[in-house]
This record gives structure tokens, sequence and C-alpha cells, in this order.
């Protein structure tokens, strides 16, 4: 017997607001975790290395089939920088400058 009573709706409340709080945890938790990881350089490079292989900054479109597989990459990518623009938005400035930085550091010593 599993002990479950439909007619105590008190208990499935408490339970639902208790799987609710659960969750909210979890939603500030990821959030805290990410604004640790774009918070040191370090971070934000792999942040960054992360979206550009994902395909974020380019079409996805090959005329074939690997465009479905390109897209699922890109959808990842999407939902990184989506992130980034929700939980710390200023890292994305950063980000895009540290980029421009290392880009033209590359190019001086080629």
């Amino acid at each position: 017997m599993s002990g479950y009573d439909p007619t105590d709706i008190r208990s499935q409340e408490d339970a639902h607001h208790e799987q609710a709080q659960k969750a909210k945890l979890a939603v500030l938790s990821e959030a805290a975790d990410f604004k640790w990881i774009v918070s040191n350089k370090r971070g934000r490079r792999f942040v960054w290395s992360l979206l550009e292989k994902a395909g974020v900054f380019r079409s996805s479109f090959t005329g074939n089939s690997a465009t479905f597989f390109n897209e699922g990459q890109r959808n990842i990518g999407l939902a990184v920088l989506a992130m980034v623009h929700e939980h710390a938005p200023d890292a994305y400035t950063l980000m895009l400058s540290e980029h421009k930085e290392n880009d033209r550091s590359n190019e001086r010593t080629s």
C-alpha cells in the first residue's frame, strides 16, 4: 500500500510547495554557478569558446541533413548565450573585448 490519500489536499499542497522550493533553489544555484564561471577570465574564455564551437556566430545551414546537427549544436549555444545575458550581462561585453584583444595579439605574432 502506498499511503497516498487523494483526499488529503493539505499533504498534496505541502508536497507541491516543497517541490517548487527545490526547483527554485536549483535555478538559483545554477545562476550562482554560472556567475562564478564568468567572473574569471579563464571561465569567460571557456564560455566564449563553447559559443564559437556551438556555431552561435555563424549560419548553421549546409544545404543537406548536416544542418539539423548544426542547429542542435547552435541551440545549446543559444541556451548558454541566454544564460550569459540573463545572469551576467556585463560578462558578454567583457568576453567580446577579451576575444578581440586575443585576436589582435595573435595577428601581431603571425
